[in-house]
């Protein structure tokens, strides 16, 4: 697959500028282009606030600002981006003022640049068709504010190409973005059902059945959410909202149609007032009418396959930071309730017709289930993705089992050579999901934890023993479980964003699916213990360095990694490898004499006095129990066969899950610094 080495945006506005600053960020050359100079300069200007204001709030240095600004080349020639591999048009909403750019780009650029429309209201076909390169055409639908917000909605139309839509898929990655592929239909998926979820709360206004406070409240408490309609609305502007149920209302009927009020309120110029007393007796009654009308329009969209179950929960979540998606909000109020609401909406608008997916579910009797591992094969080589980004690809019970049905699936397919796991967005896999384990903590459940661990050990050894090459592909941050499942891959292809580390001992448990005994036999127990007690963080070309991973490539070079793997005459993943001179002095931290000194809180020795101050310190604030135990562990194992270290290793894990420095640690994460007592 070719690189992504310059990428194009035409128009400098509110978009076009975020999309700019956004493809910048991430590394990649990009023109900005506009028709007149101050509209060039504005939009330079506004990527230089929004870096000031990242500066300031110590997200990028002084100098990664300057850097970042300096890959923004803004100009009013459009022969500036004959040569980039991506333009992506964000422009007004204009169907005419869209057609005539594409028209204008399909002279200019090189016949290998594909070209992709932001559009939020018309049909990407439209625009492919006004073109000569309809198989290189596709629509990106970028949210707001599209330098923040990872949401990416990559929207094939019937002639884009295969090639077409693994490239731009390629280029998502590589500016930070989270896809999902969604059908070339009105409003898309997400604004599918976000527009009539600010529309019907204009109706409801409309109605007298609330007021503005009342409404919002209702809104708040049924997704959970920091926003209700009516001010969301006054942030992205009410002539978007009026023009997307438009839009809506035009292609798919009366339903979908701005109510007067939205209109006039339009047409007023001004902002909702969200001022007034909240009348607590409506609350129910208006989050019902939300649920109706929002999860009946996802499951509408999802029986017109316009996106999975999945993609819709995520487009959510991610684009509109939902705390649940709509497919999991009707497993929380239960299928029985969701029919019961969604049918009072069919009744309320008669153009609306009760969703099939839901009537099958009904039947059915039980809640959605949700696919988060992914089957693909291309040629000779399996791909497993782990496809739950929203969660960082956090390892669960669900995911544990899809992880192995897919696995089961790509051993016993002849044609497959080698099997790729890698992880859906910026993430291979962020660790195990931690609410499980407070969770069977608090209920008295660790014999469950201990199963648990012992099936992913399990799979594990398959995975390490299998007469497929098994191989890694980290591509991005990988946490604890997820450098386990990396470790026991055979070979592991990085990329420069990958990068390896192993938290747990800093959230007061050890490594329990085998990582530590797996990288104790990659590069001796020093180092391995250095890099469990402080849980500092391997890149790519260490590892590469250290014989962990087998090639480190850019991430358009993937598949021909693979490819010289599965050729390469098969080895042993574990052949010694000497320890590089910049790395020696880690190993040295962790000797025995010095793991007794750091056990109690002294420095370690023969090291440079500013790293022994700064592991010191570090293993200071792990939980010392289980630095301790992961200090037994880790010499226990050595020289038995896995399958015995694996039994060493399970052998303390009820230990450890029972202190309460576990329950401490696990409980703290993402909210404050654990306090541990040693207990």
């Amino acid at each position: 697959m070719a690189q992504i080495n310059k990428m194009g945006v035409i128009g400098a506005g509110n978009m076009g500028s975020g999309i700019a600053q956004k493809i910048a960020q991430e590394g990649i050359p990009v023109v900005m282009v506009d028709i007149k100079q101050e509209f060039v300069d504005r939009g330079m200007g506004t990527i230089q606030k929004m870096l000031d204001e990242g500066v300031a709030r110590k997200i990028f240095s002084p100098q990664q600002a300057d850097e970042i600004l300096g890959r923004v080349s803004g100009t009013t020639d459009m022969a500036a981006v004959a040569d980039a591999d991506l333009v992506i048009e964000a422009v007004f909403e204009d169907k005419k003022v869209k057609s005539d750019l594409f028209q204008r780009l399909d002279e200019i650029c090189a016949p290998a640049t594909i070209l992709a429309t932001n559009t939020s209201s018309f049909y990407v076909r439209e625009f492919a068709t006004q073109t000569h390169r309809p198989d290189r055409f596709i629509g990106l639908h970028y949210f707001f504010h599209p330098a923040k917000n990872r949401l990416l909605e990559v929207i094939p139309h019937e002639g884009t190409s295969r090639a077409t839509l693994e490239k731009s898929l390629l280029a998502a990655k590589l500016h930070g973005k989270t896809p999902i592929v969604v059908k070339d239909a009105p409003g898309f998926c997400v604004n599918r059902f976000f527009v009539p979820f600010l529309n019907e709360a204009a109706r409801m206004l409309e109605e007298q059945l609330a007021n503005i406070p009342t409404i919002e409240k209702a809104a708040k408490q049924a997704f959970r959410i920091g926003m209700g309609a009516f001010e969301l609305m006054n942030v992205t502007g009410i002539p978007i909202a009026v023009h997307a149920a438009t839009t809506l209302g035009e292609e798919l009927g009366p339903f979908y149609a701005p109510a007067d009020i939205l209109r006039a309120q339009m047409q007023k110029q001004e902002n909702w007032d969200l001022t007034g007393t909240v009348d607590e007796s409506a609350i129910e009654s208006i989050a019902d009418r939300f649920f109706g009308v929002c999860l009946g329009v996802a499951a509408a969209l999802v029986d017109e396959g316009v996106a999975s179950i999945e993609d819709t929960d995520r487009g959510a979540k991610i684009g509109l930071r939902w705390s649940a998606g709509p497919f999991e909000i009707m497993n929380r109020i239960g299928i029985d309730k969701t029919c019961a609401v969604v049918e009072a909406i069919c009744q309320r608008y008669p153009d609306f017709t009760f969703p099939k997916i839901l009537a099958r579910q009904r039947q059915a009797g039980k809640p959605f289930a949700f696919s988060f591992v992914d089957l693909d094969i291309k040629d000779n080589a399996a791909f497993i993705t782990i496809n739950r980004p929203e969660a960082m690809n956090a390892l669960n019970e669900t995911v544990v089992d899809q992880l192995e049905a897919r696995f089961s699936e790509a051993e016993q397919n002849p044609a497959v050579a080698a099997v790729v796991f890698q992880g859906a967005g910026k993430a291979f896999v962020a660790g195990a999901d931690i609410k499980y384990f407070v969770d069977k903590i608090k209920a008295g459940r660790i014999d469950d934890i201990v199963a648990f661990t012992r099936r992913g050990h399990e799979l594990l050894l398959r995975i390490e023993n299998s007469k497929k090459l098994t191989i890694a592909l980290i591509d991005g941050l990988s946490l604890g479980g997820g450098s386990e499942l990396a470790l026991a891959c055979r070979a592991i292809i990085g990329t420069p964003a990958g990068s390896m580390a192993f938290p747990e001992t800093g959230i007061g448990i050890y490594p329990g699916l085998g990582g530590m005994l797996r990288l104790a036999r990659h590069v001796g127990p020093e180092l391995a213990k250095y890099y469990v007690f402080t849980g500092a963080p391997l890149s790519m070309a260490d590892a590469a360095a250290l014989g962990i991973v087998s090639k480190v490539v850019a991430p358009a070079e993937v598949a021909d990694a693979v490819q010289s793997l599965i050729a390469a005459p098969a080895k042993d993943k574990y052949t010694p490898v000497e320890i590089p001179a910049h790395l020696q002095p880690l190993a040295e931290t962790c000797s025995p004499e010095n793991v007794q000194r750091l056990l109690v809180g002294q420095p370690p020795r023969g090291v440079p006095d500013e790293l022994a101050a700064k592991t010191t310190k570090i293993i200071g604030y792990k939980a010392p129990l289980a630095v301790e135990l992961a200090n037994r562990i880790i010499d226990a194992q050595v020289g038995k066969p896995m399958r015995e270290a694996v039994e060493i290793e399970l052998g303390h894990l009820a230990e450890i899950f029972s202190t309460a420095d576990a329950l401490e640690g696990l409980s703290s994460v993402g909210r404050r610094r654990p306090a541990y007592k040693g207990a």
